[in-house]
């Protein structure tokens, strides 16, 4: 069987074809970001899996696409990982923008962005990937993704900015006391997965003005910086990713500020990711 693996920071979905190019069985794993998590982090979270050690045997190749995965440095140690486990198997470890291309361009040139837990983008010419700017994760970067909204929710309860009714509703539904907050964003081993999860709540509240104005805002900021810079204006737009998808409207509101045309938004690239695969299987 071939391995394929969409990984992002707060989940990895996994797909096995065997030799007929049908599906063997998919699972799915907490998040693998090399970037952040240590190599025992990485080893356990795919080892605690029954599907994956239970036919880590028949595996003979693995196409892993995962956040965290555009160096050399964070390729190679989950790649060693990788090895440890499916010993047989040759890995091949690419970043998830290459993967959000093989969804959504169907080797076609488009600008491909990502609006996950982190965010992404990069234009592709119908052979090549490139980027304008490298991402250096989500502390500094990554505008408009589930962390980064996460942080702009927090600073704003903190400084009550909040609007009092969805305030009352954050705290019946997290833990808000400062320790709590920063045992999650220093000492835990996935901060970002932990500021993506807020994206559900603002989902519930997307009708109100306040996260409105603030999905808005953040979408408006990735435009300017992820999509304009590549002065590509009649080339098609995909998004992959759950806050692109939950968000849509908002996302083409702001899409429509810059006259530019959304082609297309997948919430989850694996399916046509395996697509891709079976194909080049023969």
């Amino acid at each position: 069987m071939i391995l394929i693996a969409d990984g992002g920071s707060t989940k990895v979905d996994w797909i096995a074809l065997d030799d007929d190019k049908k599906e063997a069985f998919r699972t799915r794993t907490r998040g693998l970001n090399p970037a952040i998590l240590t190599e025992q982090e990485l080893y356990d979270r795919i080892n605690h899996n029954f599907e994956l050690t239970r036919f880590k045997d028949q595996i003979y190749k693995i196409y892993f696409y995962g956040a965290g995965c555009g160096t050399d440095k964070a390729n190679h140690k989950l790649k060693n990982v990788f090895e440890q486990i499916f010993s047989k198997a040759k890995v091949v470890v690419k970043e998830d923008m290459l993967a959000a291309v093989y969804a959504a361009s169907a080797g076609k040139e488009a600008i491909v962005c990502i609006l996950g837990t982190g965010s992404n983008s990069c234009y592709y010419d119908g052979k090549e990937m490139h980027q304008n700017v490298v991402s250096l994760g989500y502390i500094l970067m990554d505008e408009a993704s589930g962390n980064y909204f996460g942080k702009r929710l927090l600073q704003d309860y903190y400084y009550k900015k909040i609007p009092d009714e969805i305030a009352k509703s954050f705290e019946e539904n997290y833990q808000v006391n400062p320790d709590e907050i920063k045992r999650n964003l220093y000492q835990e081993d996935s901060p970002n997965a932990y500021l993506g999860q807020f994206a559900e709540f603002m989902f519930k509240h997307k009708e109100s003005d306040y996260i409105h104005d603030l999905i808005k805002s953040g979408f408006s900021e990735f435009f300017e910086k992820r999509v304009l810079p590549y002065n590509k204006p009649n080339v098609p737009i995909y998004f992959i990713g759950s806050i692109a998808y939950f968000f849509e409207d908002i996302l083409e509101e702001v899409a429509q500020k810059y006259k530019l045309q959304i082609a297309g938004v997948i919430r989850r690239p694996i399916n046509n990711l395996i697509r891709y695969h079976q194909q080049k299987m023969g």
